[in-house]
């Protein structure tokens, strides 16, 4: 019996070094990861809703028309059945004045400005949380972004930084639908996919929004 972990990944609408970010998943001895676009998740309903997990890593920014099947999976599907959610870096900054991803990913306003190659150094907030199990504070080269905060009423921090080009929270969690959501600021390149401490937390994160941890 296949016990591993099936997770969608999404990505879409921006550059991805493919290569490296695929050797990275394959790092997740007990996960299966499925890399697709939103248009051909959304046009899967026999597996679209038996993914553990539904990991966002795309970029897309025009608000969907109705009727459209994206839309129509993202409003009837998605956090329904509690599947877990990650917005991983680009996949927090999409569709701007779309109420739906400010419930998703907890931010107001996701117009945002970019940052390449800043020297970040990420701080605990709760040592305690299984998503930092094994993690300790540490530095990283990665691209950051500045928008508005996450709400802290309804989204609990993770990981911090004071960088002044950077958004305050790296990490949080929060709901969504009775679905867990990890929201993740870091992961531009291969400088992030192959570094310890941020392997840790994304995987620790997948485990934790399937309910494993």
């Amino acid at each position: 019996m296949n016990n591993k972990l099936k997770v969608a990944i999404v990505t879409e609408n921006h550059p991805v070094d493919m290569i490296n970010f695929h050797r990275m998943f394959w790092k997740f001895d007990d996960c299966e990861c499925y890399v697709q676009s939103l248009d051909m998740l959304a046009a899967d309903p026999d597996n679209n809703k038996e993914y553990d997990v539904v990991l966002f890593y795309n970029l897309s920014i025009p608000l969907l028309e109705d009727g459209n099947e994206v839309k129509k999976y993202l409003e009837e599907v998605l956090g329904y059945n509690k599947q877990g959610i990650i917005l991983l870096h680009h996949g927090i900054c999409c569709y701007h004045g779309w109420d739906l991803w400010k419930e998703l990913s907890g931010v107001d306003d996701r117009r945002f400005k970019y940052h390449w190659d800043q020297i970040v150094d990420y701080n605990i907030e709760d040592a305690n949380h299984p998503i930092v199990e094994g993690v300790s504070n540490w530095t990283m080269q990665d691209e950051t972004y500045t928008m508005s905060e996450p709400d802290y009423g309804e989204n609990t921090p993770i990981i911090t930084t004071v960088h002044p080009n950077s958004m305050h929270t790296i990490a949080w969690t929060r709901e969504y639908k009775g679905s867990k959501v990890f929201c993740y600021e870091s992961g531009h390149d291969n400088k992030a996919y192959t570094n310890e401490n941020f392997l840790k937390v994304l995987h620790n994160a997948i485990r934790w929004c399937a309910r494993k941890d």
